[in-house]
């Protein structure tokens, strides 16, 4: 069974920073993707950043040079690193993993999702 279970979310003044973790368990696939959505309240979720198993990665231009997406293979361990944290990054953040490793940030293909973590960047 597959588990995703993030943690490091709380809250930062604009300007701070983050690192947001996710600890996979029971993926048997030899090349996936996985990723970091998030969520507004209200809006639907939309993709953040995300990497494969062939090290590509991908991300959202609202953060592109601020966040940084990584996964330790030995720890199954996917990170988050974000920085220059402004009020607009505040939302409930997910990470998802797709068998498809050219999956991009298309929603509909990653289908196993953690429970999520709130980052708040408010002054």
């Amino acid at each position: 069974q597959v588990q995703l279970v993030e943690s490091g979310g709380g809250s930062v003044q604009p300007g701070g920073s983050l690192r947001l973790s996710c600890a996979t368990s029971g993926y048997t696939y030899n090349d996936y993707r996985v990723g970091w959505f998030r969520q507004y309240p209200g809006k639907e979720r939309e993709g953040v950043a995300s990497i494969g198993t062939d090290d590509s990665t991908d991300y959202a231009d609202s953060v592109k040079g601020r966040f940084t997406i990584s996964h330790d293979n030995a720890k199954n361990t996917l990170y988050l690193q974000m920085n220059s944290l402004k009020p607009e990054d505040t939302a409930m953040y997910y990470c998802a993993a797709s068998p498809w490793v050219c999956a991009g940030m298309a929603k509909f293909r990653f289908g196993y999702w953690g429970q999520g973590t709130q980052v708040t960047v408010s002054s």
